[in-house]
């Protein structure tokens, strides 16, 4: 045999065998059909149905509510799950309520009935991490997530357009919303507590730099701590309503939360550090918000998010409407009788140099951003004080 036909032999043999397995893998183990799944941790659905969380929080906490959970498509990969409620009539008036840091949708449950009484079709949903819906693992935590995860589910239940509201962190998340797809908000946005105004990680508060540090989310994925949290996630807090009892179901979801769902303490510390927390002012200044109609809710007594931060973003927001030659000034309601904590700031300088097209024109007497302070409120107002945030926002609702 010649040597180069001998060599030929042997790279058939080298070769050979390989291909032959490989062969037999890929027929033996075809790649699994559809969108590769995001790996992600189970949300509140994954404990039992006698839990304590699952009773303050229950999946059919909506009276008279229907929804489900969204499973859509991100290119080639399948998004997490959301769960989300609908309630009110089909041919209502679509709003989206978006809700903050730690506590899931059943921050909104006040104000339910009465924006379905008032003929809203309402939608609301749990954040990735928190409540009912998964928390993808690896994920930061930012504002692309959660547009991305808003926009997939209003495709998922077919709305082209809705009227959006953010309590807390859900308030900058709405205006990134606004921001990235202008075409798909109504003219009016209702803007409760809103975050998003601290620069920087290290400007937050301490408890909350505590919070957004990675050392806890390598402390609460440690089995050791983690079982810790659960027991005493299982004792009773008497404690917790102590001055506000109102609030004691929210901070004990908070903590339930915190100690069975793997997915909740690495979510909140990724919000906190690179999330809409924080670094949002870009949110309140494009020219999505241009002829839009905006009511900035926000309580006087809130130390979690100082009430001078809805006056700075209603003065973002409206330097953002008006052209050059505008005021820039913002109207701020009191709700009773108090003295306006600080000055409204005007526009930033630098938005002198950015162009925007003319708004339309406001009807006689319309107030394109309305501030409204709700004496003696913390940040949990929905909650605490739903007769007047009904009373501002379902009036703002029906202009």
């Amino acid at each position: 045999m010649p040597p180069s036909a001998s060599r030929c032999l042997a790279y058939l043999l080298l070769l050979v065998p390989p291909l032959v397995v490989s062969f037999y893998l890929l027929a033996s183990f075809p790649p699994p059909p559809g969108p590769l799944p995001v790996p992600s941790y189970a949300g509140l659905a994954s404990l039992p149905p006698d839990s304590r969380a699952r009773q303050i929080y229950s999946e059919d906490w909506v009276e008279g509510g229907e929804g489900g959970v969204c499973r859509l498509t991100n290119g080639a990969l399948a998004v997490p799950q959301t769960r989300y409620w609908l309630a009110g009539p089909e041919n209502g008036k679509k709003i989206v309520l978006i809700h903050g840091l730690s506590i899931p949708a059943l921050i909104w449950r006040p104000l339910i009935p009465p924006l379905v009484a008032a003929g809203h079709r309402v939608l609301l949903y749990d954040l990735y991490g928190r409540g009912y819906s998964a928390a993808p693992i690896g994920a930061a935590y930012d504002a692309q997530l959660y547009v991305t995860q808003l926009a997939l589910l209003l495709q998922h239940v077919g709305w082209q357009k809705t009227r959006v509201a953010g309590v807390s962190m859900g308030g900058a998340i709405a205006g990134a919303f606004v921001t990235a797809f202008p075409d798909l908000v109504e003219r009016d946005v209702v803007l409760v507590a809103s975050a998003g105004l601290v620069e920087e990680a290290s400007d937050l508060p301490r408890t909350a730099k505590v919070m957004s540090s990675p050392v806890i989310q390598a402390l609460a994925a440690n089995p050791l701590i983690n079982a810790y949290l659960r027991r005493l996630a299982s004792k009773t807090d008497h404690d917790a309503g102590a001055g506000e009892p109102q609030e004691a179901p929210l901070r004990e979801l908070v903590r339930l939360q915190s100690a069975h769902l793997p997915g909740f303490n690495r979510a909140v510390s990724s919000s906190l550090r690179a999330g809409p927390v924080t670094g949002m002012r870009w949110a309140f200044e494009s020219e999505g918000w241009v002829g839009r109609r905006v009511l900035i809710l926000h309580g006087t007594t809130d130390y979690t998010v100082p009430s001078a931060h809805s006056a700075r973003i209603g003065a973002l927001i409206e330097g953002a409407s008006r052209n050059r030659s505008s005021s820039g000034e913002v109207r701020v309601d009191l709700l009773s009788s108090i003295p306006l904590p600080t000055p409204i700031p005007t526009p930033s300088s630098h938005r002198q140099a950015q162009k925007h097209p003319p708004p339309p024109t406001p009807k006689d007497g319309e107030q394109r951003v309305r501030v409204t302070l709700v004496a003696d409120a913390g940040h949990a107002l929905t909650w605490t004080h739903t007769k007047e945030v009904v009373e501002v926002v379902v009036k703002f609702l029906k202009g």
